[in-house]
């Protein structure tokens, strides 16, 4: 083998080590911000009595099947909580539930809701110092949504694919523009990956925790099912051009790859379970079943 050779070889195989890498990264990264920003995620903050600061997570998902735990570090010091709640979007009069010291926390139960049904609260500690009111902050209430259970048969594999997905794709654009030869199986194994996880498991996952296969359109606007429609549409178009053999006209289609690649990634960065499935109480005071009374939230 030619000097030249041996160093492109080995020039190839670190541009292959590197866009991995890249990915990983690129992919982690998304994963983590779209988790700190969703509005399922714990609401972070803290407080401050006798000169201690405590940092409290105030829940905001909870299962159907048992009523959701709030949980705040406990200040000592005849420290007592309360937690008013109401039913979300409703302008009833707010309920309070007392919460009791156990293990070093405040604790307290908020009433279970059905599949969708959601409930605003807030937390209020009678400390020595004065009264403390949780979440702190320009927001007056945390917004808690129910979802019936999911099976880890079907939640574990689809969060696995769709992780998978994203890897796949973001690697794929990069080797679009650095190494185009690996461009077109990783291109098929992304589309593959959001086809089972996102199209097939995604509606199944939905299906148990709410009660409908799909609320996205042009049935609804569910934001999570639209935006696995998006990327799922992206990759068909960029499959479809490229193939599985070079084309003529092969910028084309690394230009599409790039394309999907970017589409899917600014996609994804949107929270997850925004403009989710949100239980109508009016309807369901007015007679209306449970079940047929879930529509689309408009956050």
């Amino acid at each position: 083998m030619s000097p030249s050779k041996s160093t492109a070889g080995k020039t190839a195989t670190w541009l292959k080590i590197t866009i991995w890498i890249l990915a990983v990264v690129l992919m982690a990264a998304s994963v983590i911000y779209q988790r700190m920003t969703g509005p399922t995620h714990p609401k972070r903050g803290s407080f401050e009595t006798a000169s201690t600061t405590h940092n409290y997570r105030l829940v905001r998902s909870g299962i159907s099947t048992t009523p959701a735990q709030v949980r705040i570090p406990d200040p000592g010091g005849e420290t007592s909580g309360s937690i008013e709640w109401r039913r979300y979007p409703t302008e009833e009069d707010f309920s309070s539930v007392p919460m009791t010291s156990s293990d070093g926390f405040l604790v307290g139960d908020l009433p279970r809701q059905v599949a969708a049904g959601k409930v605003e609260y807030s937390v209020t500690l009678q400390t020595p110092e004065g009264l403390v009111r949780l979440p702190s902050g320009e927001e007056d209430t945390v917004i808690l949504r129910y979802k019936d259970p999911v099976p880890a048969t079907v939640l574990i594999p689809h969060i696995f694919l769709m992780f998978f997905a994203v890897l796949f794709g973001i690697r794929t654009g990069l080797s679009a523009i650095f190494a185009p030869s690996g461009m077109r199986w990783s291109a098929w194994i992304t589309l593959a990956g959001m086809t089972i996880g996102g199209m097939v498991l995604g509606p199944i996952v939905q299906k148990y925790a709410f009660g409908a296969y799909w609320t996205g359109w042009p049935f609804g606007g569910d934001l999570t099912d639209n935006k696995v429609l998006i990327m799922w549409i992206v990759w068909i178009l960029a499959c479809s051009t490229i193939g599985f053999k070079p084309i003529k006209k092969e910028w084309i289609g690394r230009f599409l790859v790039v394309a999907a690649a970017a589409v899917m990634t600014v996609v994804y960065l949107i929270p997850h379970s925004m403009r989710g499935s949100e239980l109508n109480y009016e309807a369901v005071d007015s007679g209306v079943e449970a079940s047929q009374a879930i529509g689309t939230s408009d956050e």
